[in-house]
C-alpha cells in the first residue's frame, strides 16, 4: 500500500507544472441561488476545459511528476479520469489503455478514444474493470495508474482548493464529491494548511457508499454492488491510500439520493445556465441536503464534470 503522504509543499509547486489549460477555472455565483438555500454559495466551475471536468489538473502533474521515460500507462475510468490521462500522456509520447465497464457512456467512451486512448469494455461497473486493467498491466509489464492511489492526482486536484483559497477570505466549508477520493484528499490537504477552520465535507452517493463507511470504520470497506446515476463516483471498492488520507483531510461525509443529484443539477442549470454531470452536483446536493446547518454562512463546492450525452441532458435536464 502506498504509504505516502499528500504535502501542501507539493500542491503550492503544482501550478508550475499543470497544463495552464485547467488552472484558473471559473468561481462562479449566483445572487438568486444564494437567496434559494440561504447562504453565500461560491462554485468552482472546472467544466470549461478540453475534457470537461477537473481530472486534468492530476493526471498531468503526474505524467510531469512520475513518467519519465516513454511507457505504456494502464488505467481504469468511468470516463472523466480516462480522458484526463490520454490528454496529458498520448502528446507526450506515450501509450494508455483504459478499461471501463461494458455500461460505461457512450460520449465518454468515445472521449477517450478521440483523445488517443485505446479502450477496452470489462465487466459490470467500474472496479471490475479497474481488477482487469491491474491484472492486464501486470501480466504485460506496463504502469498502473490508479485514480485515488497516486499522490501527483490528489496534489493535482488540490491546486483547486489554492485557487478557491487565493481568491476568497476563509469559507466556513467546502462541500466536495467523493469517488476514488482525490479530489476530496487534494483539496482538503491544502485547505487543512491554508485555512484550517473550514469544515471539508465530502459527499458520496447513497448507492455508491463504500468510501463513507470506510470513512466511518477507519479501514477500506467495500459493497457488493453500486446503484447511482452519479457514474464518476460510482465506486464500490475504495482505494486504501485514499482512505487513509482522508483521516487527515477530510471532517464529514455524507450521503445523497440520485434525487437530490438531480435537484441540484437543475439548479444550477437554472441559477448558471450550465448542464452539469450527476457526479459534478454531488457536492451541491450535499449542501442542500444540509443547507440548515449552513445558514447564512459561506461556502463553496466544484462544479467537477460536465460530460452528458443529449439523451441524458433530455432526461434530466428538462426545460423549466
Amino acid at each position: 500500500m502506498n504509504t505516502a503522504r499528500l504535502s501542501p509543499a507539493r500542491i503550492a509547486q503544482a501550478p508550475h507544472l499543470i497544463d495552464p489549460i485547467f488552472l484558473g477555472s471559473a468561481l462562479r455565483t449566483s445572487p438568486d441561488l444564494d437567496r434559494h438555500l440561504g447562504m453565500s454559495l461560491w462554485l468552482k466551475d472546472e467544466t470549461e476545459n478540453p475534457i470537461r471536468s477537473f481530472k486534468g489538473r492530476g493526471t498531468s502533474l503526474f505524467v510531469k511528476r512520475e513518467v519519465s521515460a516513454t511507457t505504456t500507462l494502464v488505467a481504469a475510468s468511468a470516463g472523466n479520469f480516462g480522458q484526463g490521462l490520454a490528454y496529458a500522456a498520448v502528446g507526450a509520447g506515450h501509450r494508455v489503455v483504459v478499461f471501463a465497464a461494458e455500461t460505461a457512456s457512450p460520449l465518454k467512451i468515445e472521449a477517450m478514444q478521440r483523445l488517443g486512448a485505446e479502450v477496452v469494455l470489462h465487466g459490470r461497473d467500474l472496479d471490475a474493470a479497474k481488477a482487469e486493467a491491474r491484472a492486464f498491466a501486470a501480466e504485460q509489464g506496463f504502469r498502473f495508474v490508479e485514480d485515488g492511489a497516486e499522490p501527483a492526482i490528489a496534489e493535482g486536484a488540490g491546486t483547486i482548493a489554492l485557487e478557491i483559497a487565493e481568491a476568497l477570505p476563509a469559507l466556513d466549508a467546502v462541500f466536495i464529491p467523493l469517488g476514488n477520493g482525490a479530489l476530496a484528499t487534494g483539496m482538503g490537504c491544502w485547505l487543512k494548511h491554508r485555512s484550517p477552520q473550514t469544515r471539508i465535507v465530502a459527499v458520496a452517493a447513497e448507492g455508491a457508499q463504500c468510501m463513507a463507511d470506510s470513512f466511518a470504520a477507519g479501514r477500506p470497506l467495500e459493497t457488493p454492488a453500486v446503484d447511482t446515476i452519479a457514474d464518476g463516483i460510482a465506486v464500490r471498492v475504495p482505494v486504501p491510500f485514499a482512505v487513509t488520507s482522508m483521516k487527515d483531510t477530510v471532517d464529514d461525509v455524507v450521503l445523497v439520493s440520485d434525487d437530490l443529484i438531480l435537484e441540484a443539477m437543475r439548479l444550477v442549470r437554472r441559477h448558471l445556465g450550465r448542464a452539469v454531470e450527476p457526479a459534478g452536483a454531488a457536492g451541491l446536493a450535499g449542501l442542500i441536503r444540509h443547507r440548515q446547518d449552513y445558514s447564512g454562512a459561506r461556502v463553496a463546492t466544484v462544479l467537477c464534470g460536465a460530460n452528458l450525452t443529449p439523451e441524458q441532458i433530455a432526461a434530466w435536464l428538462p426545460p423549466d
